[in-house]
């Protein structure tokens, strides 16, 4: 009998042969220096961010007329482009520009920190700065929420959160309730309770999870009775992706009546309203209730540093790692509690409470919302809401998909499909272009413009933000339509 050689296999990747090393040292690869990199044009920046960051989210910036600007210095609350026009920040990078851009006193900390060759990772030694961090954060903090886990991003922070808590709640009690609309973060975990299907994309999902109306606190309630394996429920205290939604204090007083009652645990998501936007350190504190877990980032790095960081209630903690043998479950990654981060973060916290940007939230936001009501009442017919807490403010148009001139419609199929029948993707545009001011839009309602300026902002840029804002919105919503497609002829 003949037998057949079996047929070589072959992989259906083509394989890429290691290169023989030299006998001499490798040759550097055709690298950007640093000079070169700040000397970098618009079109080169272009090039480099379609070829290896996002061409897609290019497309969007091409949109909205931001792929032209290049940023070469920022300072205050002022950007400041190639051409040294000065742009008013309304943005705040998303909340995490508390104090501005490079304000002295960060500067200094962090310079000094360079110079005296302090260490930066020393994670088999305990750290005088994560140490000297934890405790301001627990003093900051309300209650007994003086247990703290460091870390580099809001999505790290609530990962942590989520992590202790669900662990606190043992087995017994796997699952994790979050709210509609709701944004925790975009890392694997967390995307579970991120109620967004442009992240969640086609990703497998954690199957321990039960989404409930936010702030209708019947359904918290009639969920925790009905099923007794609730053992987490995560809320933002201001909704910031699904348009800067609150809740009443009602609604938090009695959510943590009910989480007593049923034994459930409250972790609330700070990332983005916490650290003083909202008047209060904490945003849960205007309504004199005290979460068993939450979370911070964005401002905690001074504007100048990734820092992420999860507090719980000690009694909660210790449930979860309290021993030895549970500890390292929860030590601190590669990059948690880094020297410089952890000093940029210290001096920021004395920056905040020497320099009251808490008050100045709170009292300079009471002004931009009477200033931006006003312009409600001036154009009720654009304007449908104004809302938000201290610096933490949603404006919200009238959706005007259905209204808009049967001449204009063509000109709106151009926008993204988050913009689409909204004018927040014009306003942003044009306050851009023709008045100098940076504002941000929410993930998941296009008709809203998310502002959140620094807390060193004063009435001054209020007023420029706002008289800006009224003179765009005096050309009503044809001249707003019309002058935003002539941006995109130029």
């Amino acid at each position: 009998m003949t037998v057949m050689a079996k047929p070589e296999q072959t992989n259906a990747r083509t394989m890429v042969g290691a290169p023989a090393l030299s006998p001499t040292a490798i040759a550097k690869p055709d690298l950007i220096s640093v000079e070169q990199a700040k000397a970098m044009d618009v079109a080169r920046m272009t090039d480099l961010f379609k070829a290896h960051l996002n061409p897609g989210q290019l497309h969007f910036m091409k949109l909205l007329g931001f792929h032209k600007i290049k940023i070469e210095r920022a300072e205050g609350m002022f950007y400041i482009d190639q051409n040294g026009r000065k742009i008013l920040d309304f943005f705040g990078g998303f909340g995490s520009l508390a104090f501005g851009h490079n304000h002295p006193r960060i500067l200094e900390a962090r310079r000094k920190f360079q110079e005296e060759k302090r260490q930066e990772i020393a994670i088999a030694f305990m750290s005088q700065y994560a140490s000297a961090l934890a405790h301001n954060i627990a003093k900051c903090s309300p209650g007994d929420l003086n247990m703290v886990f460091l870390g580099s991003s809001g999505s790290e922070a609530m990962e942590a959160a989520v992590k202790l808590a669900e662990r606190a709640a043992g087995p017994k009690r796997p699952k994790i309730v979050y709210a509609e609309n709701s944004f925790h973060g975009k890392t694997k975990g967390v995307l579970g309770i991120t109620d967004g299907q442009l992240y969640r994309a086609d990703f497998k999902m954690a199957e321990n999870t039960v989404r409930i109306p936010f702030a209708d606190i019947e359904a918290v309630e009639r969920l925790f009775r009905s099923d007794p394996e609730v053992g987490v429920i995560v809320l933002e205290t201001i909704q910031g992706g699904g348009g800067i939604i609150q809740a009443e204090a009602e609604y938090w007083q009695k959510l943590r009546a009910l989480c007593d009652h049923y034994g459930v645990l409250w972790v609330a998501d700070e990332v983005q309203c916490g650290y003083g936007r909202s008047g209060r350190f904490y945003a849960f504190e205007h309504y004199g209730v005290v979460p068993d877990v939450t979370a911070l980032a964005k401002s905690l790095g001074a504007g100048k540093a990734a820092v992420g960081a999860m507090v719980a209630r000690r009694e909660v903690y210790m449930k979860a790692y309290g021993t030895p043998k549970t500890a390292m479950i929860h030590a601190m990654a590669t990059f948690g509690g880094m020297g410089e981060a952890c000093v940029t973060a210290i001096e920021g916290i004395n920056v905040l409470y020497d320099e009251g940007l808490i008050d100045n939230a709170a009292t300079a936001g009471d002004y931009l919302l009477q200033r931006l009501q006003a312009l409600k009442e001036k154009y009720p017919k654009i304007i449908k809401d104004v809302r938000g807490k201290g610096f933490m403010v949603g404006l919200e148009f009238h959706d005007f998909s259905q209204t808009l001139p049967m001449v204009l419609r063509p000109i709106v199929s151009v926008l993204d499909d988050k913009l689409k029948g909204s004018l927040s993707g014009f306003v942003g545009a044009l306050l851009l272009r023709d008045y100098d001011v940076l504002v941000a839009f929410t993930e998941y309602n296009r008709n809203v413009i998310r502002l959140e300026p620094p807390l060193i902002c004063q009435r001054e840029h209020v007023d420029r933000f706002v008289d800006a804002f009224d003179s765009l919105l005096s050309r009503g919503i044809v001249g707003i339509v019309k002058d935003f497609v002539k941006s995109q002829v130029r």
